[in-house]
């Protein structure tokens, strides 16, 4: 099944009509060879998926395509001629152009001036490039206003602006980092009908993504990192997700996740008339009713900025009440982080690096930082520092968090051992609720099913979990109440086993399901 040489598509007989080639390309850094002799081709009129868990080399790879990185060995062909991307702005004059995952846009600006700043080489009066965007929004269909101000587009429009951005620059092979991360499954939808009609005008397209149901749907072929080496392809009429999952991850991998909703527990977290407001003092949350019971997953879906960081503040104590009622247990939920945590509430935050970890505190360290002023890590006011590496120690193997040692900084981990280290600390045997809020947001698929295995587990113990995420496929697969948030306030509960993937994002945009 796993195919290390090239994999030639139909029409595309031999290696001479790539667009591109990459042969040999290797690059180190200080401890680690991030890419490994990678060699891969990409035709004219295609998707290719490329594939590999966190740490697999993808970045990297992608940063020697734009120009970021030079290559310590091998050579880049365009056309079948050497070439050589010094910069990112001498890889779009050579055709590479890059959508990043986050868009890199002026948001008080508007699109026209946006794209004027960032087409081609030189800046470039809005009236010139207005008609361009206009005539590119037609033929690929990328709708989108020139002259709305950046900050009222949603994500899916943002995202086709910088699609426009590089077709002005003059790309003919677009790289597409997690494209789909943030956004409605409208929203994938009108991308992948914009990524078909790029391809049938002749471009070619780099695919990167964790979802693999996205994968299948959208590519034509894969190539699979695992550290750093090329370790096969299939072309997607020959794949499966399990056979791409295993290359990734080197193993089989399940992707049964769909619980059996069992009958309702004891009423556990009950949430009335709640009201906060948000940094810039608005409303941000309106009257937000809602219960969550003993062993339940209720999932919270909504796009970002609808109020859902603001609930989950509320309920860890990190954003004041303006009104309503919060109970856990019958007893009223108050007090700081510290004090909820004595009553039972993990928090698993959404910047995992800043909120979730202390970055210059050793792994070590972050995990005792919420009892390190009790036994067995401290007595008499003075700390026990054995205990607590001895703690540490069991949890990294527990958890699978790669770490040189227990005293490294939490910032040299990757995304994937960090979010691990917070789920040690946090998922103690008293937990009572879980606060999730996009707990495997750009993990690799070995790294998610770890982290559904622990939070089902803790559900399965009576625990309560509120999971707040945008991939509607895993709250589908793991939750069993969804609701979704729009405007600061609440929709529904669906039940999981009930509802469509559609049919959320439907809500979440604020049209009828």
């Amino acid at each position: 099944m796993t195919r290390i040489e090239t994999l030639a598509q139909p029409g595309h007989p031999d290696v001479t009509s790539a667009v591109l080639s990459l042969r040999g390309i290797t690059k180190r850094f200080p401890g680690v060879t991030a890419n490994d002799q990678v060699s891969l081709e990409v035709y004219p009129g295609e998707v290719l998926g490329l594939l590999g868990e966190n740490g697999a080399g993808k970045s990297t790879l992608i940063s020697i395509l734009y120009g970021l990185y030079q290559p310590d060995e091998g050579e880049i062909l365009l056309d079948g001629q050497p070439a050589n991307l010094s910069s990112p702005a001498q890889a779009l004059r050579r055709g590479m152009g890059l959508v990043p995952q986050h868009p890199l846009l002026v948001e008080r600006h508007t699109v026209a001036e946006n794209l004027a700043l960032g087409a081609g080489s030189a800046w470039q009066p809005v009236r010139q490039v207005t008609p361009r965007i206009l005539e590119l929004s037609r033929t690929y269909g990328l709708e989108v206003n020139p002259a709305a101000p950046v900050h009222t587009l949603s994500p899916g429009e943002k995202q086709r602006v910088e699609i426009l951005r590089a077709l002005l620059g003059g790309a003919r092979i677009l790289i597409l980092d997690e494209p789909t991360s943030v956004l409605t499954p409208q929203e994938v939808e009108g991308l992948f009908q914009i990524m078909r009609e790029l391809r049938a005008g002749g471009k070619s397209l780099i695919f990167i993504s964790h979802k693999l149901d996205e994968v299948m749907e959208i590519c034509d072929r894969t190539v699979v990192l695992r550290r750093g080496k090329v370790v096969g392809g299939l072309p997607i009429a020959e794949a499966s997700k399990a056979s791409l999952a295993e290359l990734m991850v080197g193993r089989s991998v399940s992707f049964e996740r769909r619980r059996v909703t069992p009958p309702p527990g004891p009423l556990l977290l009950s949430v009335r008339g709640l009201e906060a407001r948000g940094g810039r003092g608005h409303l941000a949350l309106r009257g937000v009713n809602f219960d969550l019971h003993e062993g339940e997953v209720l999932g919270v879906a909504g796009v970002t900025g609808n109020g859902q960081t603001e609930l989950v503040e509320v309920l860890a104590g990190l954003r004041p009440v303006s009104g309503g009622a919060v109970s856990l247990g019958g007893v009223p939920l108050t007090g700081d982080p510290a004090q909820r945590f004595a009553q039972g509430v993990a928090h698993i935050p959404e910047d995992r690096l800043h909120t979730g970890t202390v970055p210059t505190m050793s792994v070590s360290e972050n995990l005792a930082l919420r009892e390190y002023g009790q036994l067995p890590f401290s007595r008499g006011g003075l700390r026990n520092l054995q205990a607590q590496d001895e703690f540490a120690r069991r949890m990294v193997e527990r958890y699978a968090v790669s770490t040189p040692n227990v005293q490294t900084p939490s910032r040299l981990l990757s995304g994937g051992n960090i979010q691990k280290l917070i789920l040690a600390r946090e998922l103690t045997e008293q937990v009572r609720l879980i606060l999730a809020v996009h707990p495997t947001y750009g993990l690799d698929i070995g790294a998610t099913e770890q982290v559904h295995q622990e939070l089902l587990g803790c559900a399965g113990r009576g625990a309560g979990v509120l999971l707040v995420g945008e991939d509607l496929d895993e709250l589908l697969s793991l939750c069993d109440r969804v609701v979704v948030m729009l405007h600061g306030q609440l929709l529904g509960p669906f039940d999981a086993a009930q509802t469509s993937r559609k049919a959320l994002g439907l809500q979440m945009t604020g049209g009828a399901a």
